[in-house]
């Protein structure tokens, strides 16, 4: 069962994200100040849940919630100061969209660039704990997805529909056959991380053969 909050005194906002090991698109954040009586049987870390059971949750946490806020940080910006700094920069211009000012940060991980003055506490599986990040990291999840399957329609080959921009089999096979499209992150070096993976493949048919 997730836990209410972290303080029983002060404004506390979820911050979570989402896409940081994708192959293209976007990274996205959310951040969720829900109220401190808030539940919902269904809300867990947005992983454990299906595509389904997030979409039901999405309206609900944003109907009850204090205030929310989701915002994203393009591949372009993500390859010119890197996705430790893209993800901490969403989140920050997520922080910056709240209509309340929360108190204190509950940072899903193990890392977060300080906002402000505001005291954070970064909480590994943190998605998994306490509601609030639960909640974030379903709204970055939803909306990322949404952006994806609507980028799929102009990119169809990659079946970023299905796989959202993640190194999948059949997204690094889609990569091998029509190559990087504007959308890609070029500073992941996939190219190099594809040539890598056939070297490692025909080093293990070879050892095979052998054994």
């Amino acid at each position: 069962m997730l836990l209410p909050f972290y303080h029983n005194k002060f404004l506390e906002a979820g911050v979570d994200e989402v896409g940081r090991g994708c192959f293209a698109g976007p990274v996205y954040a959310a951040a969720v100040i829900l109220p401190k009586e808030f539940y919902h049987p269904l809300l867990n870390d947005s992983k454990l849940l299906t595509a389904e059971e997030r979409e039901y949750l999405r309206p609900i946490i944003e109907e009850e919630s204090i205030a929310f806020a989701v915002a994203s940080v393009n591949n372009e910006e993500i390859d010119r100061i890197n996705i430790l700094q893209a993800s901490y920069k969403a989140m920050h211009i997520a922080l910056n969209k709240l209509s309340n000012l929360p108190e204190i940060l509950l940072i899903d991980g193990n890392s977060f660039k300080p906002y402000g003055k505001i005291p954070h506490h970064c909480i590994i599986k943190g998605d998994g704990m306490y509601a609030s990040i639960a909640a974030a990291s379903v709204l970055a999840k939803t909306y990322r997805d949404e952006y994806m399957i609507n980028l799929h329609k102009k990119h169809k080959v990659y079946c970023w529909h299905n796989n959202k921009g993640y190194g999948t089999v059949e997204h690094r096979n889609a990569i091998k056959e029509y190559g990087l499209c504007r959308y890609h992150r070029k500073s992941f070096n996939i190219y190099a991380a594809l040539r890598d993976e056939a070297v490692i493949a025909s080093e293990e048919i070879i050892n095979s053969n052998i054994l």
